[in-house]
């Protein structure tokens, strides 16, 4: 079976070619990147669950509690998953939620320093 082309280095300006994502040089440098949404869960399953749950579920729960009516487009993880896929797929930790307010519990509530993968 024949191998897989050698891509561009990722690393901004890099005219390495490499097998992996960084070449030899900046791979070191990119130790602790954060995984794509894809490796971290959110891929063509979640999107279709995701859309379904939405579906049930129109409006946002955080806006409703201020006795705002807004479209939910996102849904939340009420407890972060941080990469555990018990937790990631548990509908009763899931709540709909608009941009604006996922955005704010996101940065208030679910920082994280370090990404564990």
């Amino acid at each position: 079976m024949p191998k897989e082309p050698r891509k561009p280095c990722k690393h901004n300006g890099c005219p390495l070619l490499t097998d992996d994502k960084y070449c030899e040089f900046h791979a070191k440098l990119h130790v602790n990147d954060r995984p794509n949404a894809s490796e971290r869960g959110y891929d063509n399953r979640w999107r279709k669950a995701r859309k379904r749950f939405l579906n049930l579920n129109p409006l946002c729960k955080q806006c409703q509690q201020k006795g705002t009516l807004t479209q939910a487009t996102v849904v939340d993880h009420i407890k972060p998953h941080r990469g555990d896929q018990s937790l990631f797929w548990d509908q009763s930790n899931w709540q709909p939620l608009c941009k604006r307010c996922h955005d704010r519990k996101t940065i208030t509530e679910d920082r994280y320093p370090v990404y564990t993968f």
